[in-house]
């Protein structure tokens, strides 16, 4: 992925988001940080265009998005996933109860998602 300028202020906000992270998204972010699950790198709250991404994986052009209940059915996440979508990136989401609840899964999702560059987003 080719490096672009990223403006101080998101910048700014991203490392904000960072430190303050959500219970969900900091427990992902273990089995996630350096390498750990399967050797596959992923950054985290990256900016990606005119967003911050949760977790991206570049070399799978994945990226993937913990939500609370606020995101069910949201017309702004649907067009932030079309756009991203248009940067040739697919966008996985899962919600922070599943996160929670059963990380194994959650995590063995992720891998077939970025060994298999076919599989599509369900929601």
């Amino acid at each position: 992925m080719p490096h672009q300028p990223v403006a101080s202020t998101k910048r700014d906000f991203a490392r904000r988001m960072r430190r303050e992270s959500t219970e969900a998204e900091s427990r992902l972010w273990q089995e996630l940080r350096g390498r750990r699950l399967d050797k596959i790198k992923f950054r985290r709250q990256m900016p990606v265009g005119r967003f911050i991404a949760d977790f991206v994986c570049a070399e799978a052009r994945l990226i993937i998005e913990i939500d609370g209940s606020q995101h069910a059915d949201s017309t702004h996440d649907k067009q932030r996933d079309a756009e991203l979508k248009a940067r040739g990136f697919r966008v996985l989401r899962f919600w922070n109860d599943d996160v929670l609840r059963d990380l194994n899964a959650v995590c063995d999702t992720i891998i077939a998602y970025v060994r298999d560059e076919n599989l599509q987003p369900w929601r």
